[in-house]
């Protein structure tokens, strides 16, 4: 082999073998500093990352809860709407309590007081002893016993004189209903 002594042409090829091996060197280091710069980046990101994340569990749990929450309201919602019907049954038997109360207060206001032992039952109720000292019982039996007979007074004064033909003018005035009570 001849060698050939150019000092230009040695300068070119030094200059060319040093562009070709920096070039080789870029080449087998570039993904290293990539895969660095990757890291680099990765390990700025991640608590960032693991804190959202936390964040959005957190969030997520929230919304659950207030899902449940408010499938549970719509729940008692609907509940109540069934019991629409049942609400208005307890409305009518308080308005009809109230009124039977009405005619009972009316009734008892009208009646003449009565001798206290014109009653059989009241003579044979005041008799009757019981040895029962914590019960005493005797005033709601009397009570009860009184209002048995004015009812049964009434019905018979009602049937009396409406068998008689004697019309409105001896009979005493019924009740009517009043709608002002409750609304």
């Amino acid at each position: 082999m001849t060698t050939v002594n150019d000092p230009e042409l040695q300068a070119k090829v030094k200059k060319t073998t040093e562009k070709i091996s920096e070039n080789m060197h870029i080449i087998a280091n570039e993904p290293s500093l990539a895969f660095y710069r990757i890291q680099e980046h990765v390990r700025k990101v991640i608590p960032l990352i693991v804190e959202r994340r936390g964040e959005v569990y957190q969030l997520q749990q929230d919304l659950q809860g207030k899902c449940y929450d408010m499938e549970y309201a719509i729940g008692a919602v609907k509940e109540i709407e069934a019991a629409d019907q049942s609400l208005k049954n307890v409305q009518e038997a308080l308005k009809n309590a109230i009124f039977l109360k009405q005619q009972l207060k009316y009734v008892e206001s009208r009646r003449p007081k009565k001798d206290s032992n014109s009653s059989v039952y009241k003579r044979l109720s005041a008799h009757i002893t019981l040895d029962l000292p914590d019960l005493d019982i005797s005033g709601v039996v009397r009570e009860t016993t009184n209002r048995v007979e004015q009812a049964f007074m009434s019905s018979q004064a009602r049937n009396s004189s409406s068998a008689s033909g004697s019309g409105a003018s001896g009979a005493a005035p019924e009740l009517q209903r009043s709608y002002t009570t409750l609304h």
